[in-house]
């Protein structure tokens, strides 16, 4: 017997409590900002800074849409906690965000110093918080270090870029194929 009606099976029927405080409810605040990022088919990052408990900003990755390479979704949430905040020190803060930080990104958290950096997924290719490179825990130390959380709903992180990146390469050969038929080529359907 699973969940039903908020109580939890093979228990005394106590309510369920979510601790609003948790890293996997912000991260599933963060997740949500890279649903909106797949949704303008932009790579589905997205990103939360929480400072005391409560957001202050959150938003998603809009590279293409701004067409603006600085456009990460880590960036545009710690510019707008940086407005909330009247400060460019982000202390007592927290980020989280969906994917690992890229070296971009994780050159601005160091500068911007937030007390943590909580991430879904990591990036081997170019993750720079600990996959490829640590910009937030350099030795020698840069001017601040991030204590870094890693793989917090990680399984559900990477399966959205996945999703995203499996209809990309869908859609690519698909167009590809339709150019082919349009020049009079022959398209091989398998």
């Amino acid at each position: 017997m699973g969940l039903r009606s908020g109580y939890a099976s093979g228990v005394d029927p106590q309510p369920l409590i979510i601790d609003l405080q948790s890293d996997a409810y912000f991260m599933g605040l963060a997740l949500r900002e890279a649903r909106k990022a797949y949704a303008a088919t932009e790579v589905p990052v997205g990103a939360v800074v929480v400072h005391d408990g409560r957001v202050i900003a959150r938003a998603w990755n809009q590279v293409e849409t701004l067409q603006d390479a600085t456009a990460h979704a880590e960036m545009l949430a710690l510019t707008a906690a940086q407005q909330v905040l009247g400060n460019w020190r982000l202390e007592k803060c927290t980020l989280y965000v969906t994917k690992e930080p890229c070296p971009m990104c994780a050159g601005a958290i160091v500068h911007c110093r937030p007390e943590r950096v909580v991430y879904g997924c990591p990036d081997p290719k170019s993750g720079a918080a600990g996959s490829w490179i640590n910009l937030l825990d350099s030795n020698p130390p840069l001017n601040h270090r991030c204590e870094v959380s890693a793989g917090v709903l990680g399984e559900e992180c990477l399966a959205l870029l996945q999703g995203f990146f499996r209809e990309a390469r869908l859609t690519r050969s698909k167009s590809r194929a339709e150019v082919d038929v349009s020049q009079g080529g022959d398209v091989d359907p398998f």
